[in-house]
């Protein structure tokens, strides 16, 4: 490794990207940072296997979308010949999916290229350090959809405090039968609030409000 002024180990960088435009840039970004060295770059996933075979990298800046090796193919077989050599995966794409299954293969970190070059520093860092890193992006999209299914249900606040009576004992497991008899009201008054019930939420049927009192610790 090369030593910085400040006598810190320099992290070694492999970039491999089948854009030399972007190899160029990301190499100069990177060489211009004391802390960093860019010792060496590819265009294609067969390529940057053999180069980890010889150079043993710290991180590999890996294109997803290359062909006809894609990036989730090299990192696969990366992570198995040098597992002490951490991707930071790089996509064009924001889709979680990508993301999860980057990371499912292996990968430390996900950035995309709409990244800004700070974020992309911090990754590298991050993923140095032995830290997972996903892209601001990409987290914000996650947090959306968590979010949006947590809205496609109904409120727990729009429930009538008889209504909720009746999902506890629903959840001890009674009948609607004993749940009439525990709360001396008719079986027809009981299957009713079920209904309603099931509509306030938005579920289609008893075992989806099970599902969804655990889910929501009642």
């Amino acid at each position: 490794m090369n030593l910085p002024q400040n006598g810190m180990q320099q992290i070694t960088i492999l970039l491999v990207d089948d854009h030399k435009l972007i190899r160029d840039s990301w190499s100069f970004i990177l060489n211009s940072d004391p802390r960093f060295s860019v010792i060496a770059e590819t265009s294609n996933g067969d390529d940057a296997v053999e180069i980890v075979k010889s150079l043993k990298p710290d991180i590999i800046l890996m294109d997803v979308n290359m062909t006809p090796v894609s990036g989730f193919d090299a990192t696969r077989q990366i992570i198995k010949i040098a597992p002490e050599t951490k991707v930071i995966a790089v996509s064009m794409h924001s889709m979680p999916a990508y993301a999860k299954r980057m990371m499912q293969l292996g990968a430390m970190g996900y950035v995309t290229k709409n990244s800004s070059k700070d974020e992309m520093i911090k990754a590298i860092i991050e993923v140095s350090e032995g830290k997972k890193y996903i892209c601001e992006e990409v987290k914000n999209i996650l947090a959306q959809k968590e979010m949006d299914d947590d809205s496609s249900h109904g409120d727990m606040n729009n429930l009538s405090r008889r209504e909720i009576d009746i999902i506890k004992l629903i959840k001890v497991g009674l009948s609607s039968k004993e749940i009439a008899s525990q709360l001396d009201i008719s079986l027809k008054t009981v299957e009713v609030h079920r209904y309603n019930i099931l509509k306030k939420l938005k579920l289609k049927n008893t075992a989806a409000l099970v599902n969804f009192i655990n889910v929501n610790g009642l």
